[in-house]
């Protein structure tokens, strides 16, 4: 997949884990950027949410946390018991800012967290490359950053589907076989 430079997004990395082989900035870079173009580019449901265009800077933190802060995060936020691989929180703007108000600040997309132990039990669980199912990682909240679903089956599917294409444009197998 080629990226285009000028949708490079800004990445804040916040490393809150000692596990070793966690991907470094600019994979992590290189793989928000494919999610961000990926969707960009998918014509599916009229009704998607991308009123977060793409013009500009686009922002957003990616925290890589251990299983206790995961936990946490999932019971505060979810209402359910321990870690999870990735968890998402779209940026809102703070009570009476509209988003057009922000005018040319960079756009804040929001934060990913995602928990380095569980992903790399699930990469192991299920004969995947590390590398392999951290990029599915990424690639899977930035969706959710960007409105996409799975509650129903029909989301699930469209949503499944755009992660197979971007994952396959950034050479990685099919993330759901």
């Amino acid at each position: 997949m080629i990226v285009d430079k000028a949708m490079t997004p800004v990445v804040d990395l916040q490393l809150a884990t000692e596990l070793s082989g966690v991907p470094d900035q600019g994979q992590l870079q290189c793989w928000v950027a494919a999610a961000l173009a990926g969707d960009a580019h998918d014509a599916h449901d009229p009704g998607h949410n991308l009123a977060h265009g793409l013009a500009g800077t686009t922002e957003l933190t990616i925290r890589i946390v251990d299983q206790a802060e995961s936990a946490e995060l999932n019971r505060r936020y979810r209402n359910r018991a321990g870690p999870t691989n990735v968890l998402s929180f779209p940026f809102e703007p703070p009570p009476g800012i509209e988003a057009k108000a922000l005018g040319e600040l960079p756009r804040l997309l929001g934060d990913l967290v995602v928990c380095a132990p569980v992903v790399e039990r699930e990469a192991a669980e299920q004969n995947k490359p590390a590398a392999s199912h951290w990029a599915h990682m990424v690639v899977h909240g930035i969706l959710h950053l960007r409105g996409h679903d799975h509650i129903d089956s029909a989301d699930a599917t469209r949503m499944e589907a755009l992660e197979t294409a971007i994952l396959r444009g950034l050479g990685f197998p099919p993330p759901y076989e």
